[in-house]
């Protein structure tokens, strides 16, 4: 197995991993790239509608609009109801005032899920699993968090888990070197839970703050390969019953419905504790994720809307349902 350790720093208390400046330049280019061009939910709605009152026409092309940019059957129903009540009580006079009410009712709908990621400092190492499926942006994303982990003085070990593709490794290794990380791994086709196993023993003989722990990319359909997820997962068990402490799951927004489906059965296998949504640079699907939020209330941890790192943020409630809602800021 290779080991690499940067070299040892004082102890530093954690940094605040996202300052004020940073997260409204991060927030800034969200709005700037999500649903870029003319896909957002109200594009010309104003000017289509310009001077009327709403009536079931503006809430019929709304509806449509939702259930198109992947809002979902459920969440688009409960949004609607909740603007037909509004209308039907004279809350709501033009379509000014329903965009303003549009984008009230997605933020019910996502502030419960905006929960960051919290590092418990008393479970040491903090161990987080990274489950997703092929070409959902999982190792990119392991990457991009172990920067955020390292710049906040946190040290952090990376474990290739995914065995199946010698890039993967070699890309992990890139991860690891840019962020200053430790790394672990083994040969291509290893036993991907010896993998984590021995990563999770080094980790704690090194006081290691935090191990990533990548994982080979599976279709939430392959039930074979899902059970192989589990027995990882009990492995490192083995070795901290408390563990791991986050099983973070890496979606794909482009995937449209499809994610829902995929978050569905990731977590009725290992049990998902948080989410990664990424790719959310120019697609029309960014509605998805308040179809996930509506249906599986679990916590969403941070989005990815391009390759760079600064593209990787906390995720906001209310600067995403702006973005998806009012489009790029004029």
């Amino acid at each position: 197995m290779l080991f690499r350790r940067k070299p040892t720093e004082p102890a530093k208390e954690p940094a605040n991993p996202a300052k004020p400046e940073e997260k409204q330049g991060f927030f800034s280019r969200l709005r700037a790239k999500l649903n870029r061009g003319n896909s957002w939910l109200t594009y010309d709605l104003a000017d289509l509608f310009r001077g009327r009152k709403i009536d079931a026409q503006i809430l019929e092309e709304l509806e449509s609009r939702l259930l198109l940019a992947d809002v979902g059957v459920e969440a688009t129903e409960s949004i609607l109801s909740d603007l037909q009540k509004r209308v039907a009580r004279n809350e709501l006079q033009d379509v000014a005032a329903l965009i303003t009410a549009l984008r009230d009712a997605i933020v019910d709908i996502l502030a419960p899920c905006a929960q960051p990621l919290v590092i418990d400092r008393s479970r040491s190492p903090y161990v987080i699993l990274v489950v997703g499926v092929n070409g959902s942006g999982k190792t990119t994303s392991i990457g991009k968090l172990a920067r955020r982990l390292t710049d906040a003085d946190y040290t952090v070990m990376l474990a290739a888990g995914d065995t199946f593709r010698a890039a993967a490794i070699e890309q992990l290794n890139v991860w690891a070197e840019r962020s200053g990380s430790e790394f672990a791994s083994q040969q291509a086709g290893a036993d991907p839970g010896a993998v984590v196993f021995d990563a999770l023993q080094s980790a704690k003989s090194r006081r290691t703050d935090i191990l990533l722990a990548d994982t080979a990319g599976r279709l939430h359909s392959q039930s074979h390969l899902m059970e192989e997820l589990k027995k990882v997962k009990r492995v490192i068990q083995r070795v901290d019953p408390t563990a791991p402490h986050e099983v973070l799951l890496v979606l794909d927004a482009n995937q449209g419905q499809n994610a829902l489906s995929q978050a569905i059965q990731f977590n009725e296998a290992v049990g998902v504790t948080g989410l990664v949504l990424t790719k959310l640079d120019g697609t029309a699907k960014g509605g998805i994720v308040v179809a996930i939020a509506r249906r599986l209330k679990l916590p969403i941890r941070f989005i990815g809307i391009g390759e760079q790192a600064e593209d990787f943020g906390e995720f906001d409630a209310l600067a995403f349902a702006t973005a998806l809602v009012e489009g790029p800021k004029q």
